[in-house]
């Protein structure tokens, strides 16, 4: 079971978030399509998903995408994906 705790944040704050939850386990080849779902959710630009990103989350549960993750321009200081041990 995947589940990914997504967070806007602004200025230190959380101003958006959502919980992510597929039954299926979780496949790195479809992170992207994680992350697609996630921002259409939140209502937000997606982020290019590079190597880095996806083994920042295998490793160590958590990626942070920064305005230079973003090919458009962003009213947020940051998108947190981490992973929600539930």
């Amino acid at each position: 079971m995947i589940r990914i705790w997504a967070k806007v944040i602004k200025n230190d704050k959380i101003i958006n978030q959502t919980l992510f939850e597929k039954s299926s386990p979780m496949d790195y080849s479809e992170f992207f399509s994680y992350v697609c779902e996630i921002c259409e959710t939140l209502d937000i630009p997606t982020p290019v998903v590079i190597k880095t990103h996806l083994f920042n989350y295998a490793k160590y549960n958590v990626v942070r995408f920064g305005a230079s993750d973003f090919v458009e321009s962003i009213d947020f200081d940051k998108l947190v994906l981490e992973n929600a041990f539930i």
